[in-house]
């Protein structure tokens, strides 16, 4: 595992970018062009010394000097956006409260879906691993508004925190 003084020897992060540079010319790769691949998550991998790492885990050794122990979220859910300012220490459910929309929804909007049997929108919000139903509503706008209001008090990285997320209400 890299040191900081270690992984600076090698790139050069800028933490207004998120992007790293290799600082060094080796083999085919030359100094000064970007480092890493974007894997088909979407995340973005530095091999260094026949290993690789995930950007974001080394943008945060790099600025604060040690290999983060827990998981790192991005805010913004863009998994190849490595400023600094977008990357933070989260547990697991942290990290999974911070998720978009499931592929299957039908609704288009976080938490809630239509339930054809009542004829009416159904909310609902994960907490500790725990479903928990928020109730029945007339539009989906209302049951939106019944999980932003849950995620506000359950979530620590809820859709208000982050209003550039909040997904349009219907």
């Amino acid at each position: 595992m890299h040191t900081a003084k270690q992984l600076k020897e090698r790139l050069a992060y800028n933490p207004d970018t998120g992007v790293f540079n290799w600082a060094v010319s080796r083999g085919c790769i030359k100094a000064g062009s970007v480092a890493g691949t974007v894997c088909k998550e979407g995340y973005r991998h530095i091999k260094t010394e026949g290993r690789n790492y995930l950007a974001h885990r080394l943008a945060w050794l790099f600025v604060y000097g040690q290999m983060p122990t827990g998981e790192i979220d991005h805010k913004d859910r863009n998994p190849d956006n490595n400023r600094i300012s977008n990357l933070r220490l989260a547990t697991s459910a942290e990290n999974k409260q911070n998720t978009g929309m499931r592929s299957d929804n039908a609704s288009g909007l976080k938490g809630v879906t239509f339930r054809a049997k009542s004829g009416r929108w159904r909310a609902q919000i994960t907490h500790n691993r725990i479903n928990k139903h928020l109730g029945y509503f007339d539009t989906p706008g209302k049951a939106y508004a019944a999980y932003c209001d849950a995620a506000a008090q359950l979530h620590t990285c809820n859709p208000r925190a982050y209003p550039a997320l909040d997904q349009r209400v219907v």
